[in-house]
């Protein structure tokens, strides 16, 4: 067996798009298909064409994490999520979107932030890119400029979990949603290593 002879990472290597199809226009994503030249074969994939999201691992000064209870319709589940949305608003910064989301999902401004993960939600099938961010120093937004939410969004239920517990939950099967599980294993292995594997993110 080889072995690598520098730190296993992910690389971005594209093969050429012979063709590219908008299957269906969604409300919220796109259905598309590719072929795609795999150099000795071409072969269709098609694949959700998605905008991308951020999501936010809240902590309060007792390492307790913020998780939002919201209905997700395609797996029949209401599941435990942190704050998170969509890339919708064109060219916003990825860490102002991501403090717009813990504002309108959980009436909290952070006063730090640091980006903490990131993931592809479903590589195999969607193009969706997930960046997860740390936030602390939290205070509530006043009561006036609160976002009034709708939808799912309005019977959402906070709750805030030791992070360890949530990490006893994520382990044992009981959280499934990929932002929860990524979210809180990043913030504690980010945690055993007194936050040094940080990079500091600000909204402008």
């Amino acid at each position: 067996m080889t072995g690598s002879t520098g730190p296993v990472e992910d690389r971005h290597a594209p093969r050429p798009v012979v063709s590219h199809e908008v299957i269906h226009h969604g409300k919220v994503w796109d259905l598309a298909g590719d072929v795609v030249d795999l150099g000795d074969s071409q072969v269709l994939r098609e694949y959700v064409d998605h905008p991308g999201a951020v999501a936010v691992i809240a902590l309060d000064d007792e390492d307790r994490v913020l998780l939002l209870s919201q209905y997700r319709h395609p797996v029949r589940h209401e599941l435990w999520e942190p704050p998170a949305g969509l890339l919708d608003v064109e060219g916003e910064d990825l860490v102002v979107a991501a403090a717009r989301e813990l504002a309108e999902e959980a009436d909290l401004v952070a006063g730090s932030w640091w980006r903490l993960t990131e993931f592809f939600s479903s590589p195999g099938g969607s193009d969706e890119r997930i960046v997860v961010f740390l936030a602390r120093d939290l205070s509530p937004v006043p009561d006036a400029d609160r976002y009034e939410r709708v939808d799912e969004e309005a019977t959402m239920v906070p709750v805030w979990v030791p992070l360890d517990e949530a990490v006893d939950a994520v382990l044992a099967g009981r959280l499934h949603s990929p932002t929860t599980v990524s979210g809180v294993l990043a913030a504690a292995a980010a945690r055993a290593r007194n936050w040094s594997t940080l990079v500091e993110a600000s909204p402008a």
